[in-house]
């Protein structure tokens, strides 16, 4: 047997054996789907741009034409993006009852579209937009349809202020019920599946650490490296969509 199949195996006894175990996703869950990720060499969103300059709140109330000319793109990567055979796994894991919930740091929709039923957005989503004047709450539907048509900036109809996305830029807190119930979750956690994600940003990425102090095993599914890959038990550096479906096919078989 050779060692992907022992890692495959390993994993799966894990999940097979815990009481509670949970995933947390990132990017890398997604770029299978065609929506690029954040931080990968060469093709990262953040190799492109400097994020303080069009991703931060205070840049979005100073220049909101920024922030729509920059995501005009990748919000037509997200609007036409179909789950993958790693969120098809992760949400036939959930539904035979493997996994008690997952923890995603994308805004993309996909665990959803895959039939995930309890799902934490800790770095919100799309379907909804804020008036950044007002505050007022706005359907995100046609908004991001106009914005794919290159439509102008959405305003508010109450007071004809910017209108920004609910999902969270560089200076904002995270959304506070997600972010109780997936520290909440991370605190009965015995197994913790990571995939896709860098744990490169705080404080979603300190959520697996947490657990390991308090006995649970982690396993990372991931191309890159991770500051937890020496205190994970499983650590897999290959490919989601190859992995996830054999994990899971293991798990339930």
């Amino acid at each position: 047997m050779n060692d992907f199949n022992k890692q495959i195996e390993t994993a799966a006894a894990l999940i097979q054996s815990a009481q509670y175990a949970i995933a947390l996703t990132g990017a890398g869950i997604s770029t299978p789907s065609g929506i690029p990720d954040f931080r990968s060499p060469g093709s990262g969103l953040w190799n492109q741009v400097n994020p303080m300059d069009v991703a931060s709140i205070i840049a979005f109330r100073q220049h909101p034409e920024d922030f729509y000319n920059w995501v005009r793109p990748l919000s037509k990567q997200i609007l036409t993006a179909k789950p993958n055979a790693a969120h098809l796994a992760l949400a036939e894991l959930e539904a035979a009852g493997k996994l008690k919930t997952i923890i995603t740091q994308n805004i993309d929709g996909l665990h959803q579209a895959a039939h995930s039923e309890h799902v934490l957005e800790v770095h919100g989503h799309t379907r909804s937009a804020t008036c950044v004047r007002c505050y007022k709450p706005h359907d995100a539907g046609a908004i991001m349809t106009a914005l794919m048509n290159g439509d102008a900036i959405p305003t508010c109809d109450a007071c004809g202020g910017p209108l920004k996305p609910d999902v969270i830029l560089f200076g904002e807190q995270l959304p506070v019920q997600p972010l109780f119930e997936a520290r909440s979750a991370a605190a009965q956690a015995d197994v913790i599946l990571v995939v896709g994600s860098s744990l490169e940003v705080a404080p979603i990425s300190e959520l697996p650490h947490d657990a390991l102090q308090h006995g649970a095993k982690i396993i990372i599914v991931n191309f890159q490296e991770t500051y937890l890959d020496d205190q994970a038990t499983v650590v897999i550096h290959h490919d989601v969509t190859d992995v996830l479906p054999k994990l899971t096919a293991k798990v339930l078989g």
